[in-house]
C-alpha cells in the first residue's frame, strides 16, 4: 500500500495528513502558532513558527501512524496565499511575514492601481490590487522599510517557504501565485510586464508550476529534521482554497464549495477563466491544470466567532475542557436556542476589513439591531447567520451575473462540523449542501495532487472520483428561505450606509494610536 503526505501551513497551525493511495485517512495532526496583530487590522506571523509547526505535525504523523517513511511516495504542499516571506542572500527570513489578513497597504494599492491602470490590471492579472495580495504587501516593505526592501533577494508565499526548507529549491504553484497580483492568471505564468511596471526584480520571483508536478525533493537535513526520506518528491501543491476545493472534488462545473474557516470562501470550478470585470470576486487558476476557478472571501468568517469565544466565551471554553469536548460545539448548540433571524439581530463580519464583493479595508464588524430582548444565544447565533450572508454575497455574483452554475454547495472547514451551519447555508443559499466523508480540506486535496504526481492517478478528476464520497446533505427549506431572503436585503443595506462612517472611525484611530 502507497501513502501521500498532504501538508497545510494554515492562519491557525500547521497540519499534517497521511493518507492511503485510495483516499483513506490514516493519521492527522496540528501544531499550533501564534498570530501577531501589532496594530488594528495589521497580521503578521514568524515564518520559522510555520517551519517549526510543520516539523512537529509530520512527527506526529509518522508516529500516529506507524508507517513506515519509505511507504509515503510523494507530499504535497498547502497554505494560507497572499503572504511574503523575504529572504536576504542567505537565505534569511528579514522579517515577519505579512499575511492575507493585514490591511494596511491600501496606499499601495492605490499606487498600482494608479501605475498600471484599473482596466490594464484586471486584464493582465485578472484581479484588482487587493491590500489582501502579495504585492502591495511587498510595495509597503518598500514603502516604509527601505532596508529590508533593499536586502530582500527572494519573496516567497507561506507555503513556499515551507517548500524551500524542506527542498532548498525556489518554486510556486499557479493557484497561489494568482493571488499577488503579479501573475497572468489567463496564461498561467508571472505576467512579467506587471513586475516590470511596478519596477520589481524579476529575480524575486521563483519559478511557477502546475498543481501536481514534482518541484523539488526532500533534503539530507530536512529528513533528519522530519524523519521522512531523503529524495521524498515535493509537488507543487496548491493555495488553501483551490487545494481544499481538491479535497472537496470541487473539479466539476455545478458543484461549488462554501469553506468556513478563519475566513470564509465560495469557490466554483470554471473550464475557461471568467472574471468580474467589476473586481468584486477573484478569478485564479485552479490546482487542476488548464483549469480555473472564481471565488469570494470574507476575511472574518470562522474569525468572527473566534472573536466572540475569546472575549466573551470563557464559559464555553473551560466547560470544553472539562468534558474534553469543543467550545465551538457548546456555542454552536447554544446558537440552536435562538429563533431564526435572531428577532431582527444582523452581524456584518467586517472584522479585518472585507475583501467581497465589498473591497474595503476600513470596513468594520457591527453588531445590528440590539434590544433588551436580545441574549447570548441570539448574539452566537446573529455571527452565525451574518457569516452565511456575506459569503451568499459573492454566490449572487456569481450565479446571476457571471453565469457560473450552482447545483450543489459542498460545506467544508470548521463551520461544516456544525449541522446548525450547514442548514443555515442550504437555506439562505437556496441549494442543496452536502458534506463529504473526509473534511480535512487542503491537506486531503495536496495529498491527492501528490498522488497524481507520483504517477497513482493519471489526472486530479480521477484521484477525486476515486476518493471523494458525498455524506450528509442538508436540503433547503423554503420557509426559512423565504425569512432569510428578508433579512439579507437589511443586511445588504447596512455597509452602504454606513461606509462613510467605518472610514471616519478608521481615521481616528490612525490619528490617536
Amino acid at each position: 500500500m502507497a501513502y501521500l503526505l498532504g501538508v497545510d501551513i494554515g492562519t491557525g497551525g500547521a497540519r499534517a495528513l497521511l493518507i492511503r493511495e485510495d483516499g483513506l485517512p490514516v493519521a492527522s495532526a496540528t501544531s499550533e502558532y501564534p498570530l501577531y496583530q501589532p496594530y488594528p487590522q495589521w497580521a503578521e506571523q514568524e515564518p520559522a513558527d510555520w517551519w517549526k509547526g510543520a516539523v512537529e505535525a509530520v512527527r506526529a504523523v509518522l508516529a500516529q501512524s506507524g508507517v513506515a517513511p519509505d511507504a509515503i511516495r510523494a507530499l504535497g504542499l498547502s497554505g494560507q496565499m497572499h503572504g511574503v516571506v523575504l529572504l536576504d542572500d542567505a537565505h534569511k527570513v528579514l522579517r515577519r511575514s505579512i499575511i492575507w489578513a493585514d490591511q494596511r497597504s491600501q496606499a499601495q494599492c492605490d499606487w498600482i492601481t494608479e501605475r498600471i491602470g484599473a482596466q490594464r490590471l484586471i486584464e493582465r492579472t485578472s484581479n484588482p490590487a487587493l491590500t489582501g495580495f502579495s504585492a502591495p504587501k511587498l510595495l509597503w516593505v518598500r514603502d516604509n522599510e527601505p532596508g529590508v526592501f533593499e536586502q530582500t533577494r527572494k519573496c516567497l508565499l507561506p507555503k513556499d517557504y515551507i517548500r524551500f526548507r524542506l527542498t532548498g529549491e525556489f518554486a510556486t504553484e499557479v493557484s497561489d501565485a494568482s493571488g499577488t497580483s503579479l501573475f497572468d492568471v489567463q496564461g498561467r505564468d508571472w505576467a512579467w510586464d506587471m513586475v516590470d511596471g511596478l519596477g520589481l526584480d524579476r529575480d524575486l520571483l521563483p519559478p511557477a508550476f502546475e498543481s501536481p508536478v514534482v518541484s523539488g525533493r526532500l533534503s539530507r537535513s530536512a529528513a533528519e529534521e522530519t524523519g521522512l526520506p531523503v529524495g521524498l518528491p515535493v509537488v507543487g501543491g496548491g493555495g488553501d482554497q483551490a487545494a481544499g476545493a481538491v479535497g472537496n472534488g470541487i473539479v466539476e462545473t455545478g458543484i461549488v464549495s462554501s469553506t468556513i474557516g478563519t475566513s470564509g470562501v465560495v469557490f466554483a470550478f470554471t473550464d475557461a477563466p471568467r472574471r468580474d470585470d467589476k473586481g468584486r470576486l477573484q478569478t485564479f487558476c485552479h490546482a487542476v491544470p488548464g483549469k480555473w476557478h472564481v471565488m469570494g472571501v470574507t476575511q472574518g468568517a470562522g474569525l468572527s466567532l473566534r472573536w466572540f469565544r475569546d472575549n466573551f466565551g470563557e464559559a464555553e471554553t473551560a466547560t470544553a475542557r472539562w468534558l474534553g469536548t469543543d467550545p465551538y460545539d457548546l456555542l454552536s448548540r447554544e446558537a440552536e436556542r435562538a429563533p431564526l433571524g435572531c428577532e431582527g439581530l444582523l452581524w456584518l463580519p467586517y472584522l479585518m476589513g472585507e475583501r467581497a464583493p465589498v473591497l474595503d479595508a476600513e470596513a468594520r464588524g457591527l453588531l445590528f439591531g440590539v434590544t433588551a430582548r436580545h441574549d447570548r444565544a441570539m448574539v452566537v447565533r446573529a455571527i452565525m447567520e451574518g457569516v452565511v450572508y456575506s459569503l451568499r454575497d459573492s454566490l449572487d455574483i456569481m450565479r446571476e451575473e457571471m453565469q457560473v452554475p450552482v447545483t450543489q454547495v459542498r460545506a467544508s472547514g470548521g463551520g461544516a462540523r456544525s449541522p446548525l451551519w450547514r442548514q443555515m447555508q442550504a437555506d439562505v443559499f437556496g441549494v442543496e449542501t452536502i458534506t463529504l466523508h473526509v473534511t480535512e480540506g487542503p491537506a486531503y486535496g495536496v495529498a491527492l495532487l501528490a498522488a497524481v504526481g507520483a504517477g497513482l492517478y493519471d489526472t486530479v478528476a480521477e484521484a477525486c472520483a476515486a476518493t471523494i464520497k458525498p455524506m450528509d446533505v442538508q436540503q433547503p427549506d423554503p420557509a426559512h428561505k423565504a425569512i432569510y431572503d428578508q433579512y439579507y436585503q437589511v443586511y445588504t443595506s447596512l455597509y452602504p450606509a454606513l461606509k462613510e462612517r467605518f472610514h471616519q472611525v478608521a481615521g481616528l484611530v490612525r490619528q490617536y494610536q
